[in-house]
């Protein structure tokens, strides 16, 4: 009987031993393949980025070599320079360095993109590259040549040593690791150099994009945590049992409060920040269960400009819609005389059930109120719809301010009409005549449009 089931038993046993084998090699043989396919991108990601920056350390010396007056070929260079850089940023970020400290030079490249485009966007004919902006690329060809150096020593080591990516990533990923690596090394010495340049003049176009907004960017005087208590109760019109306000940077100049009511029964909480110089709501949300949508767009819109009008925000006009899960979503910018501030909006979250504002973001609208002088337009609409392609058919024209590539506030003639099937508003230059700007509309952002 042993002998029987034995016969039986051990070319069955044996087939899955040699199963279990192949299946095991089969699993190594994948876990292989795809760690030598993480490790090759990863190869091929750092030697482009190490080619690229020395590319752009070539392409700056190249735009700084010509003639002063070479406007075409400054332009030329500089569109190459932004270019390379965006590839080089492009490449870092397939690079796995998330935990590694290298925020310095990537904020570095970042920056010099944001130099190269702006200032190649520009009409350089009109107004070529200035003595600062020179220098500021004379500074730049000589920091990319140190970078591009540190990533070629780095380069040499990896292939002479045949360092590998995935030992990296394994490094970062272990933690209280010393990260006693080469490669992270090598990226570590490259940041703590760029940390160490002197303050570049980068112009106020690119200064502006990366200015933060603080406190000393508003008016009025600093708030209480019990001032924004007292304030929550104004914008709620009654006075909550319990608010509890938790002050947000403390001591800092990014300092602000942010208040939670809750709803005993119900749970529900709504949510509000204020600035800590004057008091001013900048974000609200109300966390409430929305029902079953009854309400139309129309309806939804006449809420939220109730709502804004209700709570001390004046002369705001809709000028996009978006729905969400049985909520609309507005976005509304100031006007004065007529002219639309888009540098000053806001969005409005409105609940589709019973037309109740659910949430408010009111940052932008906040830190860049203020009363502008608004030049006169130097071209008539007239004038300004010749620039227009003469297939779009005009809907509807107003006078618009927005920020421009430069960062720049610029009046504009809005037109709104469509082309190709497709609706737009088209930002003509109110002064030069130029296409400062242009967006493709919804449908929905359409019927806002229209019912200005």
């Amino acid at each position: 009987m042993y002998k029987r089931l034995s016969a039986v038993l051990f070319p069955i046993m044996t087939l899955f031993l040699i199963g279990s084998v192949y299946w095991g090699y089969q699993e190594h043989q994948e876990k292989n393949s795809i760690l030598i396919k993480a490790e090759n991108q990863y190869q091929r990601a750092f030697h482009d980025l190490t080619y690229h920056v020395e590319q752009l350390h070539q392409q700056l010396g190249n735009t700084l070599a010509v003639n002063s007056t070479s406007q075409s070929y400054h332009r030329k260079g500089l569109v190459n320079v932004w270019r390379l850089t965006s590839q080089a940023q492009n490449e870092i970020n397939q690079l796995p360095l998330t935990m590694l400290p290298f925020n310095e030079a990537e904020d570095f490249l970042s920056h010099i993109s944001n130099f190269a485009y702006k200032t190649s966007v520009r009409d350089l004919t009109k107004q070529p590259l200035s003595q600062d902006e020179f220098k500021t690329l004379k500074t730049l060809y000589a920091k990319s040549e140190d970078i591009s150096k540190d990533l070629y020593k780095m380069q040499e080591k990896v292939l002479s040593d045949h360092l590998r990516w995935m030992d990296v990533e394994v490094a970062l990923a272990k933690q209280n690791s010393p990260n006693d690596n080469t490669i992270i090394d090598g990226f570590k010495t490259v940041d703590k150099k760029v940390s160490e340049y002197p303050e570049i003049n980068w112009g106020p176009s690119v200064a502006s994009m990366y200015q933060k907004r603080t406190i000393n960017m508003l008016s009025g005087s600093m708030v209480t945590a019990e001032d924004v208590k007292n304030r929550v109760t104004e914008f709620l019109g009654t006075k909550p049992a319990d608010i509890r306000v938790v002050e947000n940077g403390k001591g800092t100049e990014y300092s602000s409060y942010s208040a939670t009511v809750t709803e005993p029964k119900s749970g529900r909480k709504l949510q509000m920040d204020f600035t800590q110089r004057g008091g001013k709501l900048i974000w609200f949300m109300d966390s409430r269960d929305i029902g079953e949508k009854k309400l139309g767009q129309r309806e939804a819109q006449a809420s939220a400009e109730q709502f804004l009008n209700d709570h001390g925000f004046k002369g705001m006009r809709a000028v996009s819609y978006n729905m969400f899960d049985n909520t609309g979503a507005f976005t509304f910018v100031s006007t004065q005389n007529g002219v639309l501030i888009y540098p000053e909006k806001l969005t409005v979250k409105v609940a589709l059930d019973n037309g109740e504002a659910v949430g408010l973001q009111a940052n932008d609208y906040v830190y860049e109120q203020h009363k502008r002088s608004i030049p006169a337009a130097k071209l008539s609409k007239a004038e300004a719809r010749k620039a227009l392609n003469p297939e779009f058919k005009v809907a509807n024209d107003q006078m618009a301010l927005i920020m421009n590539e430069l960062g720049e506030e610029t009046l504009c003639y809005e037109f709104t009409g469509g082309i190709n099937g497709s609706d737009y508003r088209i930002y003509i230059n109110a002064e030069s005549g130029v296409e400062e700007a242009i967006e493709e509309l919804s449908p929905l952002d359409k019927r806002t449009s229209s019912s200005k």
